[in-house]
């Protein structure tokens, strides 16, 4: 057992270091797998927890079955929509020699960003336990969300150190990679809500209304949160 559970944990440490050990062996691709594997195992971990607010009984249990399904299919839907662009952007700029280190380096920071969320899971958890507000509720996963994905920033910088070595255009790139990640991760969220569940609603895999502007509604329940409506 500790013979299969060692390497796992090793490799989930040198993550979060940031330590580059799949581009130090010039073997990138070999680590997709084990990226995967985490963000959708963690993710699906986290969503679980998400789930949970409007309670375990009745249909309620298909909440947390949608939750834990929905944030590894946010992180990946994201992920593949930012992605072309990004490709186009470093082949038009000369760096397409480096694409496979560059993929390698954005699928650890996608598995950090599942290893964080997870360690914020008995947070939310907590949180449920305190608050009995949904909007409050939706909130503060919001704010969990933000948190490890200002970690993963961080971590992601440090699996660039290299490629930025070999090419200063790295460092302007990574900078668009973070925008358009972001603008994209948003508005996908908001397609795929709802993640938390409201007691008042009927269980649903998608909300009416789901390609409605995120940042405009998000704005608003931020407003109504601060003038209590």
């Amino acid at each position: 057992m500790s013979s299969f559970v060692t390497p796992i944990l090793l490799r989930t440490r040198d993550v979060l270091r940031g330590e580059p050990w799949t581009i130090v062996t010039r073997k990138p691709y070999q680590a997709l797998s084990f990226y995967l594997t985490l963000i959708v195992i963690l993710g699906s971990s986290y969503g679980a927890v998400m789930g949970t607010y409007a309670g375990f009984g009745g249909d309620r249990i298909w909440q947390i079955i949608y939750s834990a399904v929905k944030v590894p299919l946010l992180l990946t839907v994201t992920f593949v929509v930012a992605l072309p662009s990004f490709f186009v952007l470093n082949t038009l700029l000369g760096l397409r020699q480096d694409w496979s280190r560059v993929l390698a380096a954005l699928t650890a920071s996608q598995a950090t960003l599942t290893i964080l969320l997870f360690s914020l899971a008995p947070l939310t958890a907590v949180f449920y336990a305190s608050v009995a507000n949904y909007k409050m509720a939706v909130l503060f996963n919001g704010v969990m969300f933000a948190v490890a994905s200002f970690g993963t920033q961080r971590i992601l910088r440090k699996h660039y150190v290299m490629l930025i070595h070999s090419n200063a255009r790295h460092r302007l790139l990574l900078q668009f990679w973070l925008v358009i990640y972001i603008f994209v991760g948003v508005q996908m969220g908001w397609v795929l809500r709802p993640f938390v569940g409201d007691p008042g609603s009927p269980t649903q895999f998608f909300r009416q209304g789901a390609w409605s502007n995120a940042y405009v509604e998000v704005a608003a329940m931020v407003w109504g949160v601060i003038v209590g409506r």
